[in-house]
């Protein structure tokens, strides 16, 4: 089989780690360079167990960085791009990093790709470029769905895919894009609502829930999300979006914390509703039916099976979220504590 040498940006992260930890399990033969900046939600802690393979090559730098990007395209031929700013609440506050790293470092990335003839640029996306969807509806976003996002962060993804859709159509860059919904699992910092709602409840404390806790999100288990990239960079067509989701029903917010709780032996009592996120995205629903059909792919397991998975990993490593927690706790306190 032919060795391959992938460039996966922002690989210290929540999704860039577990695809990091999936690829070169299912590809052993093949090389990864993991570029990441390092900010407060990279963790070189999140690789331990793979730090010293031969196959893997750690790189601290930021993907604006012009000089630092070309020399190590040298030698990759795929480019798996995560690298971005995606906290929503963190891009109400301070938008303008958002369009740095999403939009300039996702140019930077694409002048390098052209100038070094890369065989596959895959793009990480989310589907919160469509903006929101009516709840109590059949409506799902597809890709004839038009762009409409509502947040700082939505916006700066929105952008780069259009980037990278027009660098595919201008300069002939061959090209793949995922729109994935609400990713869940190991790894996940405790800021994200269901790392954040299971650390809460091993710490013995509330557990925010925003608004009336209504909001739908499409959960899709992380480890699956890695398997769906597989599946687009060895079958999928150039030039092509492959949307990306867990659910085939609407569960909201405030169902996916009882069911945390019910896991979790705790009371529903433990709930506390805050203040709502301004511009707050009402539900997310996505229509996986090309991914499904083209390449075979589905969800290999259950919201509840992933639940279970996630409550579990989080409760054996206590020591790996609970230092981000004491390091963040003033963003914790101002948002989720301070917030009622």
């Amino acid at each position: 089989m032919t060795k391959q040498t992938l460039l996966v940006t922002g690989g210290a992260g929540f999704i860039g780690a577990n695809f990091i930890h999936y690829w070169l399990h299912t590809h052993p033969n093949d090389t990864v360079i993991n570029l990441d900046a390092l900010t407060y939600a990279g963790n070189l802690e999140n690789l331990t167990k793979i730090e010293s393979s031969p196959n893997y090559t750690f790189t601290h730098g930021d993907i604006r960085d012009k000089e630092l990007v070309h020399k190590i395209m040298d030698d990759v031929d795929i480019v798996v791009h995560f690298a971005a700013q995606s906290h929503v609440d963190r891009s109400i506050k301070n938008p303008e990093i958002f369009l740095e790293t999403n939009v300039i470092g996702t140019h930077v990335l694409l002048e390098a790709a052209l100038k070094h003839t890369i065989k596959r640029f895959h793009h990480i996306s989310t589907d919160e470029v469509f903006g929101a969807l009516p709840l109590n509806t059949p409506n799902k976003f597809d890709l004839t769905t038009p762009y409409n996002p509502h947040s700082p962060y939505s916006a700066s993804k929105a952008a780069s895919d259009h980037l990278v859709r027009a660098y595919g159509t201008t300069f002939g860059l061959p090209y793949t894009i995922t729109n994935c919904s609400n990713n869940y699992g190991p790894y996940q910092f405790p800021e994200k609502f269901i790392a954040l709602t299971i650390t809460n409840l091993i710490e013995n404390e509330k557990i925010p829930v925003y608004g009336d806790g209504l909001y739908v999100r499409d959960w899709l288990y992380v480890y699956d999300h890695c398997t769906a990239i597989d599946r687009v960079l060895t079958d999928g067509k150039v030039g092509q979006t492959y949307l990306v989701g867990g659910l085939t029903k609407d569960i909201s917010n405030l169902e996916i914390s009882k069911m945390i709780l019910k896991m979790m032996g705790q009371p529903e009592s433990r709930i506390e509703h805050v203040k709502d996120r301004p511009g707050h995205d009402r539900r997310y629903a996505i229509d996986w039916t090309k991914i499904h059909d083209e390449l075979g792919w589905s969800p290999s397991v259950t919201l509840e099976e992933g639940l279970q998975k996630t409550i579990e990993w989080y409760q054996d490593n206590l020591e790996w979220w609970q230092k981000l927690k004491h390091d963040n706790k003033a963003y914790f306190t101002e948002h989720y504590q301070d917030n009622a």
